[in-house]
């Protein structure tokens, strides 16, 4: 049954963000199923305010976005360059507040 749901939650995690997307809208397409909407965790551990991802260098964040780690999916197909720097200065944005 776990299986089936981590399937179900990581089918939302797909497909590429329109080239422009912000930071956030990245976020919500490919992050949020997992991670919640307001960067509080769920399948996926928090990256919010006080979260483990908050101590991390931004190069931890982009190999953990790009080649996925544990359950959590690969994004390289799916992000440009600068899609990655927007979402990550999303994250952070969202980490500092």
């Amino acid at each position: 049954m776990f299986l089936v749901l981590t399937l179900l939650a990581m089918a939302g995690c797909t497909g590429r963000p329109p080239e422009g997307a912000t930071g956030e809208e990245i976020y919500l397409q490919l992050c949020s199923n997992c991670h919640g909407d307001d960067l509080g965790g769920g399948i996926g551990p928090p990256l919010g305010p006080g979260s483990n991802s908050v101590e991390q260098p931004d190069e931890f964040l982009e190999v953990t976005i790009l080649n996925g780690r544990g359950r959590m999916p690969s994004f390289q197909s799916s992000l440009n360059n600068d899609q990655l720097a927007r979402l990550i200065d999303f994250i952070r944005a969202e980490q500092a507040e």
